[in-house]
């Protein structure tokens, strides 16, 4: 079965190959809703752990039936197991995974310095990240479609739900929470997802009311290859990128009659993913 098209992310096949990478099947995970498909990248080289246990638990089918049952408006779609009666062996909680030490071998391009919440901000491997010279540590940040996993006050208490950024960047997260994916593709459909009373039991959506369902959930390497969707990443050091983020600092279109400072929000300006013509 081929997935229907989501118009918002594709993209003309207009730049040379060697500006978009192809996702490796291991690291995305394919959440089929009730209205389509939604495709996580995974981090591994950020909190290998948390991706290792959510790959098991994804394998094992612990996902599919449960709901997103936490939905607040302007901040996170929260799923996984409300009732706290799902069993797994894959079931544990994860030591955090907020950080890591910068490495000589680091991949980060530097975007913008100082950023209001961090000393540097720029990309990892395509994800949004921030950089602390002084703690020697780097980080994925919280932006729209920014995948991490809840917890209680615990740093050491994430084991299986997880929640997806829906509304504007909540950057005071970052370096509290572990992030490890993102979503790639389908993010209209999690925009979609009804809401709950942030008011009322912290938006958790009351038993009688409609939620959001994963109907099923697998790594894409498991998904027949018909079957999945052919999506490319634009690389964060290719000349299209580079220039995006050049007429955002310019803002020389002549639209604007304000040009701002040339700073520029690393939310605003993810690595485009585009859907390629075998898809």
């Amino acid at each position: 079965m081929k997935y229907a098209l989501a118009s918002l992310f594709l993209l003309a096949a207009t730049a040379t190959a060697d500006e978009w990478r192809t996702p490796q099947a291991d690291n995305l995970v394919y959440l089929e809703l009730d209205q389509g498909p939604v495709v996580l990248e995974l981090a591994p080289f950020m909190a290998p752990q948390h991706v290792k246990q959510f790959k098991a638990l994804v394998k094992e089918g612990y996902y599919d039936g449960l709901d997103f049952y936490r939905v607040v408006e302007g901040f996170v779609a929260q799923a996984g197991d409300v009732s706290e009666t799902r069993t797994s062996e894959h079931k544990q909680n994860l030591q955090a995974e907020f950080t890591r030490p910068i490495s000589q071998d680091s991949d980060f391009s530097l975007v913008q310095a100082p950023d209001l919440f961090a000393e540097q901000t720029g990309y990892l491997k395509g994800f949004a990240a921030a950089r602390d010279h002084q703690d020697k540590q780097e980080w994925l940040v919280h932006c729209p479609g920014t995948l991490a996993m809840a917890r209680s006050t615990d740093a050491d208490s994430g084991s299986t739900d997880f929640y997806i950024v829906i509304g504007q960047a909540p950057r005071h997260l970052d370096r509290n929470m572990s992030v490890f994916g993102r979503v790639l593709w389908g993010m209209p459909l999690i925009q979609s997802l009804p809401r709950g009373n942030p008011e009322v039991d912290m938006g958790v959506i009351a038993k009688d009311q409609p939620k959001g369902k994963i109907v099923r959930a697998r790594i894409a390497s498991d998904v027949p290859a018909e079957q999945r969707l052919a999506l490319q990443v634009q690389e964060q050091d290719s000349p299209a990128m580079q220039a995006r983020l050049k007429r955002g600092r310019d803002m020389d279109n002549a639209f604007f009659h304000f040009k701002g400072n040339g700073n520029l929000d690393i939310c605003y300006y993810p690595t485009k993913v585009r859907l390629t013509p075998e898809g």
